[in-house]
């Protein structure tokens, strides 16, 4: 699996070691931000259980993103993951896609 990954993603060993790690590091700061988030907004288990889901999800979804690229940047990884989230935004349709011929050709 790992070797799939190296060869889909045009990585070497160390880099898919750092990709993986910023993933990971990445997914546990998150969770633990959210959770965070919601206790210090106050919203607890007597909250009605849509605040709280709809305030963590907006954390991890939106907060991913940003602490992707940050630990991305601290580990080595930025320009890799810049590339990743540019693919998503553009797949969204939240950011437009390069257009890959040159002016001249029609």
């Amino acid at each position: 699996m790992f070797f799939w990954l190296q060869k889909k993603w045009g990585v070497g060993k160390k880099e898919l070691l750092l990709i993986l790690c910023v993933f990971a590091i990445t997914g546990f700061t998150t969770a633990w931000l959210s959770k965070s988030i919601t206790t210090w907004v106050g919203l607890d288990a007597r909250s009605h259980w849509s605040a709280r889901v709809s305030l963590r999800l907006a954390v991890l979804v939106f907060g991913y993103q940003v602490v992707l690229l940050l630990v991305a940047f601290l580990l080595g990884q930025f320009s890799f993951f810049w590339k990743f989230e540019k693919k998503l935004l553009q797949r969204l349709r939240l950011l437009k896609r390069e257009n890959t011929s040159s002016p001249n050709h029609k």
